[in-house]
């Protein structure tokens, strides 16, 4: 008998309704990666990689490879100022995070994206919100402090869970926050 890997389940930690800016920004960052996540809770790799509606072809697991370069850049290349490349793009397929899914393993490319937050977490977790991080990649001249790094993070997730969330509606049904 073979059994077919899913996604693991994920708890899902509440933001507290009274907590300092930097627990605010992290605790909603956190939760917004968490949610995600419990999009892909209990779906197997070929349900994962499933196309949206047409003409999208974003899939559950093109999301979370494309937060796992989302928080690279910003995080470690941008305010960490690492010296590494994407994870999954390249200069022949910008789009690779979300379009080369045939061969991708769905499981290690959730532990990836765990890897990659913790990383993240790592690369920010000695900075203060107000420390501004010198401009990078398409836009020069732009510098930008910590917080709205964490505040732009928080949003890309909050776009990204609703596209999820549809997404997920497609596949099995499953609806909710």
């Amino acid at each position: 008998m073979t059994t077919t890997w899913t996604a693991p389940t994920v708890e899902r930690t509440e933001p507290a309704r009274t907590a300092g800016e930097r627990e605010s920004l992290e605790q909603w960052l956190n939760f917004h990666r968490e949610t995600l996540l419990m999009k892909c809770a209990g779906l197997n790799a070929e349900q994962l990689k499933a196309r949206s509606v047409r003409p999208s072809g974003l899939s559950l697991l093109g999301l979370v490879r494309h937060m796992v370069e989302v928080e690279r850049w910003w995080f470690r290349m941008y305010a960490g100022n690492e010296q590494i490349g994407p994870e999954y793009r390249s200069d022949d397929n910008e789009n690779a995070d979300f379009d080369d899914l045939d061969d991708a393993d769905a499981g290690d490319d959730l532990e990836t994206f765990r890897r990659e937050v913790e990383s993240a977490r790592d690369a920010v977790r000695d900075k203060e919100l107000d420390d501004v991080i010198p401009s990078r990649g398409h836009d020069p001249g732009q510098t930008r402090n910590i917080r709205w790094i964490y505040v732009h993070m928080i949003e890309e997730y909050a776009r990204h869970n609703g596209h999820a969330d549809l997404i997920r509606e497609c596949i099995d049904g499953a609806v909710g926050d």
